[in-house]
């Protein structure tokens, strides 16, 4: 990769549409329509700057393994990452929700080892560890409002938006385990290499987001 090229890792669905205004702001804008398009790496209005939209789990991995120098990605999938292999020096304030723990309307969670269901694994053994809990975490990908209902949980670790799913199955939103928006995450080595270019786009963001 080019000491003058940036590379930045976007997340697709609900971060990228909020995120592709702030990045025309800052003067950064694809060469095609990314929602129309089944390509996954774009050229920029920018000769030394390259879009790549993949999951939002992988933008850490990416960024951290140097594949690309900048990432956009939601601060849920950063703490379940748990990298120290880049920075973390901007936040967009855009897309922004909780990560928080679930249970039954009125349930009880007083059973001396908890069953909890998340995709956020890392994080909710951090938590209930922090709580002093002994749990057993239970990975599942989606749908984990039905883990309570069909008995394979005692709650869950999930990202709440406006609760109306977790209210629709009989659940209620619990402890708030973080605050939850997107984040600029930057390549520990590229921060260095690239110094001027890194501080420059970070610069524009920052004014995008004020």
């Amino acid at each position: 990769m080019s000491d003058q090229q940036l590379v930045i890792a976007l997340t697709k669905g609900r971060i990228l549409d909020e995120v592709l205004p702030l990045l025309e702001h800052a003067g950064v804008i694809p060469a095609e329509d990314i929602n129309k398009s089944r390509k996954l790496i774009f050229d920029s209005n920018l000769p030394n700057v390259r879009l790549m939209v993949i999951r939002g789990s992988d933008v850490p991995t990416y960024v951290e393994l140097g594949s690309a120098d900048i990432g956009i990605a939601g601060k849920d999938m950063i703490m379940e990452y748990g990298s120290r292999g880049f920075y973390e020096p901007l936040d967009l304030k855009i897309a922004s929700c909780r990560l928080m723990t679930a249970a039954p309307v009125g349930a009880k969670l007083d059973a001396p080892r908890l069953k909890v269901a998340s995709k956020f694994v890392n994080v909710a053994k951090q938590y209930f560890s922090e709580q002093g809990r002994q749990v057993d975490i239970i990975k599942l990908n989606g749908a984990l409002e039905l883990a309570p209902l069909m008995g394979l949980a005692d709650c869950i670790v999930d990202i709440v938006d406006t609760g109306n799913t977790l209210r629709a199955n009989g659940l209620e939103a619990r402890e708030v385990i973080a605050e939850v928006s997107t984040r600029v995450i930057v390549n520990r080595a590229a921060m260095k290499i690239k110094h001027a270019l890194v501080q420059n786009l970070l610069m524009r963001l920052e004014r995008a987001v004020a």
